[in-house]
């Protein structure tokens, strides 16, 4: 059966466990704060006691799959598991691979994590549109086949990204802006919420774009990068109800404690629900 669409699922999820995305990022470092070993048994310890203590909690959960594949096949099959067990848990799972390509190959990027037979399929992905946001149209019409989504890079958080997201298109718009505008297109007409979202860093102030894309906006950069979730609504302005706040570090340090960890992502939670609404 296909899935309910992505956008649907990400507002219910959002609405009931809280507008938050959890990072899951095994780098070296945090596996020796865990006292884990910077080999497979450490990253499936790691991988194990996050699912454990998040995915029955928080809306979203979104493992770097660099970090996984780091350590070749065996770590591919901790992030199948972890991916598997995510979901099975209740989270949506956002494979945070930001992958890019034309023709044949974007199609075998859209089957590895589209695709509802792949050990790999998820919620959705992260894409790149820097070879044209044409290029993602394999990835974009497997999504709407199987009921997931995409996220897409428009404005990141890293300051090296302003040099191609800032840039002027021929017709005068940003880059980051035409990008927008062709993922307004393609959310155009969804309720409650269209399954194409965005990238957008939530460390860069006014963003100086129209993010009324009717879809999702991915919010890295709260905590350890500096923003908060009371820099939410300057950032995001009328669209700050859409946003999903990724968050890694700040709650990823608090492990391996179980306890700390659900401490951790239900503050953030709820500084998140306050900023948002008002409150």
């Amino acid at each position: 059966m296909t899935l309910e669409p992505f956008g649907a699922r990400l507002r219910h999820a959002m609405d009931t466990r809280g507008p938050l995305c959890v990072g899951i990022d095994p780098h070296a470092a945090l596996l020796t704060s865990w006292g884990l070993n910077d080999d497979i048994a450490g990253l499936e310890r790691f991988a194990r006691t996050a699912v454990e203590a998040l995915a029955d909690r928080v809306a979203v959960l979104k493992p770097q799959s660099a970090f996984f594949e780091r350590f070749g096949s065996r770590g591919v099959a901790v992030l199948e598991k972890a991916v598997e067990e995510a979901r099975a848990a209740g989270a949506l799972v956002l494979m945070d691979a930001k992958r890019g390509d034309i023709g044949s190959t974007m199609g075998a990027y859209a089957a590895t994590y589209l695709d509802k037979d792949s050990p790999l399929f998820s919620d959705a992905v992260t894409l790149s549109p820097y070879l044209g946001f044409g290029s993602l149209r394999p990835a974009l019409d497997a999504a709407a086949a199987s009921g997931a989504g995409v996220f897409v890079l428009a404005l990141t958080s890293n300051p090296e990204g302003a040099e191609v997201q800032r840039a002027t298109a021929a017709d005068g718009r940003s880059l980051a802006q035409l990008m927008l505008d062709h993922m307004a297109a393609e959310n155009a007409g969804a309720a409650p919420l269209g399954s194409v979202g965005a990238v957008v860093g939530a460390t860069l102030g006014d963003a100086g774009v129209n993010l009324a894309i009717n879809g999702p906006l991915l919010a890295p950069g709260i905590g350890a990068q500096g923003a908060t979730p009371a820099d939410l609504p300057a950032v995001f302005g009328d669209a700050v109800g859409n946003v999903v706040p990724s968050v890694s570090r700040g709650v990823l340090r608090h492990g391996p404690d179980v306890s700390g960890l659900r401490e951790a992502a239900e503050r953030f939670a709820d500084e998140v629900r306050s900023a948002v609404s008002g409150s």
